[in-house]
């Protein structure tokens, strides 16, 4: 079947500039007036309605947020499969690419950039091959003691095979698998965005202390997957804007709202900032960019493939 690209611009009076790009099959929906104007009245607005997202397609979309260009690639799991992938020190998500077919990739769990041991449980095939109890950097920290508990039971996307059927799940490390399923794929990330935010829960933040350590409510590169009602698998990229890199992106809170704008009903964030990146189709872009407005290149330990 024919690929259809569309590309539209919408100029509101004076108030600003939207563009959006898509590459889907079949037609896409398109933003209306009311929407375009909310997103470019507040901090953060519902892109679409949920109804607009297609089940049966890849649907690969750029939104132009005031403060960040949000990456979003919708998928069929009747149709695409999400894998995880891992590489054995790190890899640019083009390493990633050449050593597979997938059709997409997103950056996932979080690693020590300085042993390159991954901080998140990571599951492949049925088999653990991760567990952030091997790394010493976070096992032997004193800073860290507090919250290890917590961070042994962190918010995990998880591929099951239930019979003939896949499904999909966002879930604390430690709940139970499902009856007659079997885990096949798990990446460790979070915090859990929806239903609801649990940064408190997960160790990212401590309000009693003054502990946030991922900037929970600032701007900046962000990455993460969601699940709608009818099972769509929504992969998500913030990335940073030019004309103000270092204040640009979106908080765990706006980003939340805007995956519920698209009818994700569980979302969980993945490591973000310096490894924000998207590959689809062979077209990467990054989310983080320094203070020349260039986007910063940080290999990654793990990331999520899309496959046909």
């Amino acid at each position: 079947m024919r690929k259809i690209w569309q590309i539209g611009v919408g100029i509101l009076g004076c108030s600003g500039l939207i563009v959006w790009i898509s590459h889907t099959l079949p037609s896409i929906p398109v933003l209306s007036r009311a929407t375009i104007l909310r997103s470019l009245a507040e901090p953060i607005a519902s892109p679409t309605s949920p109804k607009a997202l297609p089940t049966n397609s890849l649907h690969y979309q750029i939104y132009q947020l005031p403060q960040s260009e949000v990456y979003t690639l919708t998928l069929d799991a009747m149709r695409h499969l999400v894998q995880v992938g891992l590489s054995k020190r790190t890899d640019s998500l083009a390493q990633f690419a050449a050593r597979t077919d997938a059709i997409a990739i997103l950056n996932a769990g979080f690693f020590d950039p300085v042993n390159q041991k991954s901080t998140s449980y990571i599951t492949i095939d049925g088999q653990q091959v991760a567990d952030p109890h091997e790394n010493e950097r976070l096992t032997q920290n004193p800073k860290m003691q507090p919250y290890l508990n917590q961070i042994f039971n962190r918010t995990e996307f998880r591929r099951y095979q239930c019979g003939q059927r896949v499904q999909y799940a966002i879930a604390a490390h430690q709940d139970a698998i499902p009856p007659d399923c079997q885990l096949v794929d798990a990446v460790g990330g979070g915090p859990r965005l929806l239903p609801t935010l649990t940064a408190s829960e997960e160790g990212f933040v401590d309000a009693a202390t003054g502990r946030d350590a991922i900037g929970m409510n600032q701007p900046n590169a962000r990455s993460a997957v969601g699940i709608t009602k009818d099972g769509v698998v929504v992969l998500v990229m913030v990335a940073q804007k030019p004309k103000m890199p270092t204040a640009s992106g979106l908080s765990l809170p706006q980003l939340a709202e805007f995956m519920k704008g698209l009818g994700v009903q569980q979302a969980m964030n993945l490591d973000g900032g310096s490894s924000s990146a998207m590959l689809y189709r062979g077209r990467l872009v990054y989310g983080k960019l320094n203070e020349n407005g260039k986007p910063i290149q940080r290999p990654v330990k793990s990331v999520l493939m899309v496959k046909k």
